[in-house]
């Protein structure tokens, strides 16, 4: 088990996990534990419990949405992959996957309008991919200004921020906002 936040424990230990939803109503999929998982547990605010697995085990995965109406994409499995899934609260089901596969990419957004960002090719190269999903399918859209990979996300899928992470070469504490259409360069963070 590993501890959450203040004697929360999540059922099965892991690293890597995709996580989506709200303080009270949350959901942990895919990771690696001693390998890579399909396993997904919902938090209700008090505890763990454990949920209807996704369909593809995975690392690495971008996550958008709520609780009842979920969306993991890409990751590795190995090798990278593009597959997204949808969450209603009870199964996962695959649906049309990224144009791009990557693993430790960022994401934002909803089940019906979502960001993909950053990650790592098949290269493996660390890219500034970005594609925006519309409920049914991804499209490219304007690529982040520095390629960057497991950095933190934030937003909607019209007012994004992706800071942290690293760069091709190195640590980054750079910060990128997204406007709907542009990344902007935004004050970096202190470390």
């Amino acid at each position: 088990m590993v501890l959450i936040g203040q004697n929360k424990m999540i059922n099965t230990a892991r690293r890597y996990a995709a996580g989506f939803g709200t303080q009270t109503a949350a959901v942990a999929s895919g990771g690696n534990s001693t390998a890579r998982t399909a396993d997904s547990e919902e938090y209700n605010g008090t505890a763990w419990s454990e949920g209807n697995n996704l369909n593809t085990a995975r690392q690495g995965a971008g996550a958008a949405g709520i609780l009842t109406a979920g969306l993991v994409f890409g990751g590795d499995t190995p090798p990278n992959t593009a597959i997204t899934e949808t969450y209603d609260g009870t199964s996962y089901s695959e649906v049309n996957d990224l144009n791009a596969a990557r693993r430790f990419l960022g994401g934002c957004g909803t089940q019906t309008a979502a960001l993909a960002f950053g990650g790592i090719d098949p290269g493996p190269s660390t890219v500034a991919d970005n594609e925006s999903w519309n409920g049914t399918s991804w499209t490219e859209v304007g690529n982040l200004n520095t390629s960057k990979r497991s950095g933190v996300s934030a937003g909607t899928q019209t007012h994004a921020l992706f800071f942290g992470g690293h760069t091709p070469s190195s640590y980054s504490n750079t910060s990128e906002e997204w406007d709907g259409s542009t990344w902007t360069s935004t004050p970096s963070m202190a470390t």
